[in-house]
């Protein structure tokens, strides 16, 4: 277990909460990125979890990069270390095989919009902000929010926000996508888990689909077809296609009660 990151249980069966909780906003620094690491790769190896939510409390997903650990001297200024252990844990994260969601509840500013979106999911409070406001200290994103925010709301939009650091409230992020649901406050984390509940409930080939979406996501088309191709004859291989099919011969389509396997 880590100072500010933690792998918890939940009373939902195949379901996590990777729990952040650094005092007072969970300011990102780098020790904070290699534990969102480790508690990915903790993840990855648990055939037990199968979705996963990420939690930064009741009042603060992550607002931001930890400033202080920002460089300022003379000469060259290297701020690698940090942006190198927050973007190792968003890759993580993000390619893991299990369904994942961010539970935004207040800030996920900076770092913290790039964490939510490493995961599959976001759904937030109605209280959220969201926002990549690097701009305003004269700096830009580093740990995805130039890239992963284009690839999800376009990228008109996705300028407007790196240029202008301005902050997107819950309504406009649901509106421009970057948001699936929105919830009252203090319904978020319950929300999310009963989300992941229902993914942890679905078959093997969950799995099969992801790898075959984020593997491609950035390569041509007829590459693409080719991951798609071989993810699609791997779910074949799954204890959950054989009761899939033999459940919808015999009892139609959304009967199967599947293993996970």
């Amino acid at each position: 277990m880590g100072e500010f990151v933690t792998v918890q249980e939940t009373d939902h069966d195949g379901v996590a909460v990777i729990r952040l909780d650094r005092p007072k906003v969970n300011a990102l620094n780098t020790q904070v990125g290699h534990e969102l690491l480790a508690a990915a790769t903790e993840i990855e190896t648990r055939s037990d979890i199968r979705a996963v939510v990420l939690w930064g409390g009741p009042r603060f997903f992550a607002a931001g990069a930890d400033i202080s650990e920002f460089p300022v001297n003379d000469g060259i200024r290297d701020p690698s270390g940090m942006v190198d252990a927050l973007n190792a844990a968003n890759f993580k994260l993000e390619n893991l095989p299990q369904i994942t969601i961010a539970a935004v509840n207040g800030f996920a500013l900076g770092g913290g919009c790039e964490l939510s979106m490493s995961t599959d999911f976001r759904i937030c409070g109605e209280g959220a902000v969201f926002g990549q406001p690097e701009i305003l200290l004269g700096l830009i994103a580093g740990a995805g929010g130039t890239q992963r925010l284009t690839r999800l709301i376009g990228i008109t939009k996705a300028k407007e926000l790196n240029y202008t650091g301005r902050n997107v409230k819950a309504d406009e992020a649901l509106a421009i996508g970057l948001v699936s649901a929105v919830h009252p406050d203090d319904q978020v984390l319950d929300q999310a888990l009963e989300l992941a509940a229902r993914y942890a409930k679905g078959p093997a080939a969950l799995a099969n689909a992801k790898k075959a979406i984020m593997d491609g996501l950035h390569v041509s088309i007829e590459e693409a077809i080719t991951v798609e191709r071989s993810e699609f004859i791997a779910s074949f291989q799954t204890d959950d296609a054989v009761i899939g099919i033999k459940s919808f011969l015999e009892q139609g389509p959304g009967k199967a009660a599947f293993t996970g396997r």
